[in-house]
């Protein structure tokens, strides 16, 4: 049996001037959403400027590589083309993608374009508001879905974004659906 292919979840954070202060990234195998690697750059000046989760930038256990986005743009592009990654997933991955523009020419697939969907994501309550597409029409973040999904009602999202990337990848596990399900992002 062939291992399934090896795809990575991605999350950035930005400073107050919207420019990337860090990026988190953990490889999985396609369907089995279990982390193989990890990935964790602060982005040196940027983060000196701060934003509105630079109190998460340096948790205790993690241990970030300081580079430039330059340097980890090309320790990314490196690793991905190592690892044979071609497809990155985010939560909201039009943010993400514009953030990492330099990465465009990586197929990129958005997580929350599935678990906004009734169809997609079992966990959505009845009482739920969506438009009659099944989409949610609010509440459809990475906190408020991942307590959906893992029951967990006190579970608190850190905006690190390496343990954001893992909360991502939890989102794509508990859902349950293939790669190929999730719809290719386009800017």
């Amino acid at each position: 049996m062939a291992e399934k292919e090896l795809i990575a979840v991605l999350d950035t954070e930005t400073n107050w001037d919207d420019r990337l202060m860090s990026v988190g990234v953990v490889t999985a195998r396609d369907g089995e959403f279990l982390p193989l690697n990890r990935l964790y750059f602060v982005i040196e000046p940027e983060y000196e400027r701060g934003g509105i989760y630079e109190d998460s930038l340096f948790l205790p256990g993690l241990d970030p590589v300081m580079l430039s986005k330059e340097e980890a743009v090309a320790a990314l592009t490196a690793f991905f083309k190592q690892q044979g990654i071609t497809k990155l997933f985010a939560y909201n991955a039009r943010f993400d993608r514009a953030v990492l523009s330099a990465l465009r020419g990586f197929r990129w697939f958005d997580i929350m374009g599935l678990a906004r969907y009734r169809q997609f994501n079992p966990a959505i309550p009845e009482t739920a508001e969506c438009y009659s597409t099944g989409r949610m029409k609010r509440g459809f973040g990475v906190e408020p879905i991942l307590r959906m999904l893992s029951g967990d009602r006190c579970y608190c999202e850190q905006h690190n974004a390496l343990t954001d990337a893992e909360d991502e990848l939890s989102i794509m596990r508990l859902l349950g659906h293939e790669a190929e399900t999730y719809v290719f992002t386009e800017i």
